[in-house]
């Protein structure tokens, strides 16, 4: 795979739209995700994805290499910055988030065949509680939380996305997680049968 997303990155750098489209196609919904986590709204998500890909099109020829993902991801967070830093400008309530919870998020997919609707309920609530407590995480703490623990991402690759130093990285996650936690025993977010007396 590291081969042909290297072939798909040099080819889009000398302008090949299909190229490009391909390799949208391959981390669109792990942009998605991360801009779902980061806002908390699924519009406001879709609309920032779309403009980290704009961005990235537009700047291939400043990728100079190393992690296109983590290039990407960087793109993608500077703009979740940028919405976030908007919305404390001019507070609202998103009209989904005022309607309910948004089918097309992260949150809500699909069961698997197996699953009896208690557990797909149950699945649901526990990924919402999730959802709840890391909006309620410092931006700094969430966003390395989310690149490490939902996106999988090395502790190098968290650094070279935050443009943060390892130390850094480490003491965040360390400090979001343990933020995560004590919301989720709280228990106002956390199921009861995922509680740990």
């Amino acid at each position: 795979m590291a081969d042909e997303e290297l072939r798909l990155v040099s080819a889009s750098q000398q302008g090949d739209v299909d190229a490009f489209n391909h390799l949208v196609r391959l981390y669109e919904g792990r942009v998605y995700n991360l801009c779902y986590r980061m806002l908390g709204d699924g519009e406001a998500a879709a609309d920032v994805t779309q403009d980290s890909f704009i961005s990235a099109y537009r700047n291939m020829h400043r990728f100079r290499g190393g992690l296109f993902r983590a290039w990407l991801f960087r793109i993608a967070t500077n703009a979740c910055y940028d919405a976030l830093r908007a919305r404390k400008r001019r507070p609202s309530i998103p009209f989904s988030a005022a309607s309910g919870p948004d089918e097309d998020s992260p949150a809500f997919d699909r069961p698997d065949e197996g699953e009896s609707p208690d557990d797909v309920a149950l699945r649901h609530e526990l990924a919402a509680a999730i959802e709840a407590g890391l909006a309620q995480l410092p931006v700094e703490q969430r966003i390395v939380v989310i690149l490490s623990d939902i996106q999988g991402l090395a502790y190098e690759e968290i650094a070279a996305v935050t443009e943060s130093n390892l130390g850094t990285v480490k003491s965040r996650l360390s400090r979001g997680r343990s933020r995560l936690r004590a919301i989720l025993r709280a228990g106002e977010l956390l199921p009861g049968q995922f509680r740990h007396d």
